[in-house]
């Protein structure tokens, strides 16, 4: 899974980027220190695998992993070469969601690019250079399908379609509300890789003080969150320093940390249930003495196609997988004792795989 980290300057992007990729990305407080794109792999933290590790006695535990990218702050007119953020645009253009990092905090020390805190304007403000940035890739589609659009009733068909979603997106809208049913459409709408497609989960940053009550008590971050609901994104609340001070801890410090601020989760921990959600994303696991892993998938995906995460032979020569739930599992203590009590399963190609799923894929090639 791969997440880009999009906000004006000295929103807090970089520090959360840092905080959550320890990858000390520079932070600053002045526009455009973000120079270059700053690329972080962080492990999914899923307690389940360390039991399972014990369990099994494994040599290495291997998480699901997220990849962020952290872009230079937008600005307004990015896309018309102010500042420095429009050339970065082609980075996210591979990601699968757009974490959108909002400025929900008073703060005279830390300088706002336009001078007040106005979450729902700068969300506007990025949106609009997310929405230029999307109608220059069409526009060079259009030019290029236009050419063998008269002797070819596929390319006509898409460019009407380019049309008018052009059209869709100068009237300000955002692609992802764009509406079709043609299969075709679909097709050719996810191979454009628009920004204004992609989902989006907000990151409303606000003071330490804001974090016990999950920032129900900050009219600003009730705002990202009234407008969240009218596009289907999703929002979590952070406080970007309180992150990075997270970050420097091991795991027993930042439980008892979390504990003092009256929180249940880590921001990280939120962006990944909130990324999870939104991509309809699930992980089953694999467990022996070589190793405990976990892999993502969406949810829905059959069996045959989740052994393919593994290995394409896994797929191709699929004949059955065995089953456990990591909860029966646990209970039982082993797989053997699992399998004595009847609670491990033999299913088929139609089988779709759950969430916690512990799977032992048979095949041959």
């Amino acid at each position: 899974m791969k997440l880009g980290i999009v906000g004006l300057p000295n929103v807090g992007k970089s520090t959360l980027f840092n905080s959550l990729t320890k990858a000390g990305a520079e932070s600053a407080n002045y526009p455009f220190c973000t120079i270059d794109p700053n690329v972080g792999i962080v492990a999914v933290p899923d307690e389940r695998l360390g039991v399972l590790e014990k369990m099994y006695d494994s040599a290495k535990v291997v998480p699901a992993v997220i990849e962020f990218v952290d872009i230079a702050g937008l600005v307004k007119g990015a896309s018309k070469g102010e500042g420095l953020g429009n050339q970065f645009l082609a980075n996210i253009r591979e990601v699968d969601a757009i974490v959108h990092v909002v400025r929900c905090f008073e703060d005279s020390n830390i300088i706002h690019v336009d001078g007040s805190i106005d979450p729902l304007r700068d969300i506007e403000t990025i949106n609009l250079e997310l929405i230029f940035s999307d109608i220059e890739i069409l526009e060079r589609r259009i030019s290029k399908t236009t050419r063998g659009a008269r002797n070819d009733k596929m390319l006509a068909k898409e460019l009407e379609l380019l049309n008018r979603l052009k059209a869709h997106l100068e009237d300000g809208k955002m692609a992802k509300s764009f509406e079709t049913d043609d299969e075709d459409e679909l097709a050719w709408i996810n191979e454009y890789n628009l920004l204004t497609y992609k989902p989006v989960i907000y990151a409303a940053n606000v003071i330490e003080d804001d974090l016990a009550d999950d920032g129900n008590s900050n009219d600003n971050v009730k705002k990202v969150r009234e407008f969240a609901a009218t596009e289907n994104s999703e929002v979590f609340v952070i406080c970007a320093q309180i992150e990075q001070e997270i970050a420097e801890l091991d795991d027993d410090e930042k439980k008892m940390f979390l504990e003092d601020l009256g929180i249940a989760s880590s921001g990280l921990e939120k962006l990944i249930a909130a990324s999870y959600r939104i991509l309809g994303l699930i992980s089953y696991l694999t467990a022996g003495p070589t190793e405990t892993r976990a892999w993502t998938i969406k949810k829905g995906t059959k069996a045959p196609q989740a052994a393919g995460k593994i290995h394409s032979d896994f797929e191709r020569g699929f004949i059955r997988a065995e089953i456990v739930s990591y909860e029966n599992l646990v209970e039982c203590g082993s797989y053997n004792a699992a399998k004595d009590k009847g609670l491990v399963r033999s299913e088929g190609k139609e089988y779709v795989v759950q969430d916690g799923d512990v799977v032992l894929f048979r095949f041959n090639v």
